[in-house]
């Protein structure tokens, strides 16, 4: 699409995939890029025959980090007046499940990116890591804040304090990464997944999302309450009618998104 400066958009069936453009500077997230990739989401998320995001860079790397000569001479009250994290926030309400397949590097503002997915698949060779503490700074765009959330203040401290890499494999372990598989089919194994997703019930998949959202932030209690009413929603929609009447007849069901 011609409006896009860095990034490549294309959809394939109900799947809508972003690919990272910037290969020449290992997709460095500059704040037009962070911009695009946010318009590119959001308009998938508007559009009723996507079902599935994919995330992916284009070349040697997912998102090497932010563009460092961008804000090297940035001060506090610039950065106050761009609010650039707003970019960043606006992704936390996309309700279309979204995937990151992640090659190669994904630091600082890449790890930020692939965190912001419901999901990652990684290659085997794919390294994450927060470096922003060599730089003198510290992440911004959420980063300490997920990756805490997913793995637990000590063992986020030790990766945010000493700004090493993880491997695909660490990240795994750690539950960062949902799928590690071979660099050569990191693509088709991504896809698969995301068209594997995109046969489920769009609606029920967006309120599951938003029931294990808050399930990350509420306690128990107001949790269970907040599924049920979601339970609740779905039983005025046709795909659950189609759902059960599939069941009870043993054929395969075919959901609309109704």
């Amino acid at each position: 699409m011609s409006e896009w400066n860095s990034i490549a958009v294309r959809q394939e069936g109900a799947v809508g995939i972003i690919e990272l453009a910037r290969p020449h500077v290992l997709n460095a997230l500059s704040r037009q890029m962070v911009a695009e990739i946010v318009a590119a989401v959001e308009a998938f998320d508007r559009d009723e025959t996507v079902r599935v995001i994919v995330l992916t860079g284009r070349g040697r790397a997912f998102a090497a980090g932010a563009d460092i000569q961008e804000m090297a001479d940035d001060d506090p009250i610039r950065l106050e007046w761009l609010n650039q994290f707003a970019d960043w926030d606006r992704l936390s309400i996309v309700k279309t499940p979204m995937i990151a397949a992640v090659n190669g590097l994904a630091l600082g503002g890449g790890f930020e990116l692939a965190l912001s997915c419901d999901l990652i698949v990684a290659s085997a060779t794919a390294e994450f890591g927060f470096p922003e503490v060599n730089l003198g700074v510290m992440p911004g765009a959420g980063g300490t804040q997920r990756l805490t959330k997913l793995i637990g203040p000590k063992r986020a401290l030790e990766w945010l304090w000493t700004g090493e890499r993880l491997s695909a494999k660490e990240a795994h372990k750690l539950g960062i990464v949902t799928r590690v598989v071979s660099p050569e089919l990191l693509m088709e194994e991504t896809m698969r997944l995301a068209q594997r997703l995109a046969q489920q019930p769009p609606l029920a998949l967006r309120l599951i999302k938003e029931a294990v959202q808050k399930a990350v932030d509420y306690p128990l209690y107001e949790g269970m309450q907040f599924e049920r009413k979601n339970f609740y929603l779905l039983f005025a929609s046709e795909d659950q009618k189609e759902g059960m009447a599939a069941f009870l007849e043993k054929r395969k069901p075919r959901f609309q998104g109704k």
